[in-house]
């Protein structure tokens, strides 16, 4: 909550910095004005004393006003918005200097300078002098100012440059400049706090080295990389040579891809038809699909899957419930589909708004949500039909907003989406079941978040591709994948202007013919030599659950000076990311199954909101715990929809074949389970337990009957 005081603080700063200047615009104007007449009459002025008469004219006796409003505007030149933020930070000086006080940020570093100062800046808090000396009577040392960014250093020591001697500081800009310093440092991992666990030492977490020292050569084995820096560099740069090399040679031959005006053009893919048929079946499997409410869906496959099985009392000393069955697929419908227990209790008879809140309270968490979840998705890869839409081993991982109130605490606003509220983001599998899903900040790159949802899925379907959107990539998350053995491919917008590495620019001089002027950078292997035992260290420890990859991520997704794990991570992201976006752009085959992949998971997000359709897409809750459970809930809802229609397709496939449709692969691989036309989702509803449904055929048998239906196109 500090962390996110500071920005708001810093952004209204930047937005009073606006209006004032939207404010003076007229007076900037004719401070232009004036100075395009000064010197205007300067040039045509054929002497000395005829220049200095214009001057005088034009200055007249207002050259003091002048000055002053120059002085101003100069105050605020170069978006120094850092005036405007002294009045908004006053009312919570007191506050946020209590809390960094209380927290003890410790710097994870040898550089200590920003801890100092920051000590500093707490045994002067009761100060009243606008100024502070430098050097304090009481250490005999001058306070080091190394670590000031350039914007804070005229405000903080009012001295243009770094070079001039400093002997006083402002006190004010320098107790603004060290808490602003403090949140990103927090962000970057340079700071730590101890005993937390968003911002604790990451170091911690991480396996010993004697152990990584035992283990590195076999995770490097099942990786599939070498273990040996040395030769781990030099297998990479062969990697990356050949497949430039091949993406060169095949240029020519490449219709798809073009140069002009020295920036590569992609084509659009063109359209796949549509199978032959692929209408009439779509059409006809439609209309047979049966017609229930979304509370039969639900008690349906709890009769198949016994899927409440995984809720329970908290502890042993919870009172049990007599019918535990009908209340936990009540509560399920109530939350998954965002009812509210008020609404739930008017929609299904003989329900109690306090039972539904009970039973949420008392019996279901995060942790059983997903172990139902991962149950659904056990049962349902055991079907046929999903088998023709993917193998499982890939997955697109893509975000949703979720609405929260704007004045609850945990609401951010979305600049992409606009308005309040929270990102759930899922992995979805390439046959359509949703294996992981999480809530995060709108303010937050959503790729540190991306490894995730692979590394926690503990189902049965375990992709080893990942796609996702360009919010899903970026230098460091394309080098920690690699070092996880994740291939990410992801649909990146704007492709064209990442740079592309060489290997050297001796390589890209003799080796690179007709691509030569993709490549602006070449790669720092050194640096991916050194840090290699610390990335392996950390991709090891991620492995064995020592830490989450967004951990991790979170603290590489900010650029910091001095964190060299960073560097390493984007040295390595670069070579990585470099080769995918070669083969991306010379294989039309990866193009469309990118493309297939992340249109299934935008389907996916637009399925699991049709899905919430009581609460409008608003999450009510303003605890994080309870808005978690809210999307997982949702994401359990929409995982039984998806299973109850594979039975139903299943059913409606093999009637269509047996009764001599031409039902062939083709046909079923574009077709989705993502069906809601014949689900009926308002209206009074009623748990009939008593009404048991048909078996599960899991098989689907392609060879008809005899007596095989002639098929007539139209």
């Amino acid at each position: 909550m500090c962390i996110r005081l500071m920005h708001k603080f810093h952004h209204k700063a930047k937005e009073a910095l606006d209006d004032y200047r939207e404010q003076h615009q007229e007076q900037t104007e004719a401070l232009i004005t004036l100075l395009s007449q000064l010197v205007s009459g300067w040039q045509t002025s054929e002497t000395a004393d005829e220049q200095l008469r214009t001057m005088g004219a034009l200055l007249g006796a207002d050259g003091d006003t002048i000055l002053a409003r120059c002085e101003a505007y100069l105050a605020y030149a170069g978006n120094h918005y850092l005036p405007f933020l002294l009045p908004l930070i006053r009312p919570h000086r007191k506050l946020l200097l209590d809390i960094v006080a209380f927290l003890h940020p410790t710097s994870t570093s040898a550089d200590t300078a920003l801890e100092q100062a920051l000590a500093f800046v707490l045994r002067h808090r009761d100060a009243r002098a606008p100024r502070l000396p430098l050097r304090e009577a009481e250490t005999a040392s001058a306070l080091d100012l190394s670590w000031v960014p350039i914007r804070w250093w005229k405000a903080v020591t009012n001295r243009p440059r770094r070079d001039l001697p400093v002997v006083t500081i402002d006190r004010k800009y320098l107790e603004l400049c060290v808490l602003s310093c403090v949140v990103m440092e927090l962000k970057s991992g340079d700071l730590f706090v101890e005993g937390s666990e968003q911002f604790s030492d990451y170091r911690t977490q991480l396996i010993p080295w004697d152990a990584y020292a035992q283990a590195v050569p076999t995770y490097c084995a099942q990786v599939g990389i070498a273990a040996d820096p040395a030769q781990f560099v030099q297998d990479l740069h062969t990697r990356l040579a050949e497949t430039i090399r091949t993406t060169d040679a095949a240029f020519p031959t490449n219709t798809a891809l073009s140069i002009k005006r020295g920036e590569p053009v992609l084509h659009r893919l063109d359209k796949q038809p549509e199978p032959a048929g692929f209408a009439v079946i779509d059409q006809l499997l439609t209309e047979r699909l049966p017609e229930c409410p979304i509370v039969d869906i639900l008690t349906d496959t709890e009769h198949w899957l016994n899927w409440t099985t995984a809720f329970g009392p908290l502890s042993g000393f919870d009172s049990r419930l007599l019918a535990p069955r009908p209340r936990y697929v009540t509560t399920t419908f109530c939350y998954g589909c965002y009812l509210g227990p008020t609404q739930t209790a008017r929609s299904l008879p003989g329900i109690d708004r306090r039972q539904v809140a009970y039973i949420n309270q008392h019996h279901i968490t995060e942790q059983k949500l997903l172990e139902a979840n991962v149950g659904v998705i056990n049962h349902y890869n055991r079907f046929r039909l999903p088998k023709y839409w993917g193998s499982g081993q890939r997955a697109a991982a893509d975000g949703t907003k979720w609405d929260v109130y704007e004045h609850n605490l945990l609401s951010e606003y979305h600049i992409r989406y606009g308005g309040w509220g929270g990102i759930g983001y899922y992995h979805v599998s390439d046959t359509y079941i949703a294996l992981f899903s999480s809530f995060i900040a709108c303010g937050v790159w959503e790729a540190i978040h991306i490894l995730d949802g692979l590394l926690e899925n503990r189902s049965e379907i375990r992709p080893d591709t990942l796609h996702a959107d360009t919010q899903g990539q970026s230098e460091p998350v394309f080098g920690l994948a690699s070092l996880l053995a994740i291939q990410l491919m992801p649909r990146i917008r704007n492709w064209k202007h990442l740079t592309f590495y060489a290997p050297s620019e001796r390589f890209a001089l003799d080796h690179i013919v007709h691509l030569r002027d993709l490549f602006t950078d070449t790669v720092h292997w050194t640096l991916i030599e050194t840090h290699l035992p610390d990335m392996l260290r950390v991709a090891m420890s991620i492995s064995q659950g020592k830490m989450r990859a967004s951990t991790i991520l979170r603290k590489l997704g900010t650029h910091s000076q001095k964190n060299k794990l960073y560097t390493a991570f984007c040295a390595l992201g670069r070579v990585v990311r470099t080769i995918f976006l070669l083969n991306f752009i010379s294989d039309e085959e990866m193009r469309r199954t990118i493309s297939a992949a992340t249109n299934t998971a935008e389907a996916w997000n637009g399925f699991v909101q049709w899905v919430a359709f009581g609460g409008e897409g608003i999450i009510r809750q303003n605890n994080r715990e309870e808005q978690r459970k809210i999307i997982r809930y949702n994401h359990l809802v929409a995982n039984l929809v998806v299973f109850h229609n594979v039975v139903a397709m299943t059913r409606g496939l093999q009637a269509l074949v047996d009764e001599g449709y031409a039902v062939t692969p083709d046909i079923i691989a574009r077709l989705a389970p993502y069906k809601i036309g014949h689900i009926n989702r308002f209206g009074t509803h009623e748990l009939r337990f008593d009404q048991v449904p048909p078996p599960v055929v899991e098989e689907l048998r392609l060879s008809p009957r005899p007596a095989l239906r002639e098929y007539v196109p139209g």
